[in-house]
């Protein structure tokens, strides 16, 4: 597993997923995601391990990584008129993206 590719590959589905569905907000919340990426670096690295040798599972990675939520630098997107709700699900859904990139690459 190349983890570097890996990450590469998260960031890329996130901005996307910003530009596609958050375009309003798009600039704050691509600063926002690779901010995270970054805050969560050694994190994702040691549970994507875990979840490549199978010693978790994906739902428990999925739990590891909603533990993140505030790494979120969410004042960026708030002062940017986002509504708390919309972060809410913003934060979801990046969770969600993170995820399913990991699982798709690894099992």
């Amino acid at each position: 597993m190349d983890f570097e590719e890996l990450l590469k590959e998260m960031r890329n589905s996130l901005l996307l997923l910003v530009r596609e569905q958050y375009a309003d907000f798009s600039k704050a919340g691509e600063d926002t995601v690779t901010q995270f990426l970054e805050d969560a670096r050694e994190k994702l690295r040691k549970w994507t391990f875990l979840l490549a040798e199978e010693l978790i599972t994906p739902a428990e990675y999925e739990w590891l990584l909603k533990s993140q939520k505030d790494l979120f630098l969410m004042h960026t997107l708030y002062s940017a008129g986002i509504s708390k709700i919309r972060l809410g699900i913003f934060k979801n859904k990046v969770i969600n993206t993170i995820t399913d990139v990991a699982i798709k690459a690894l099992l």
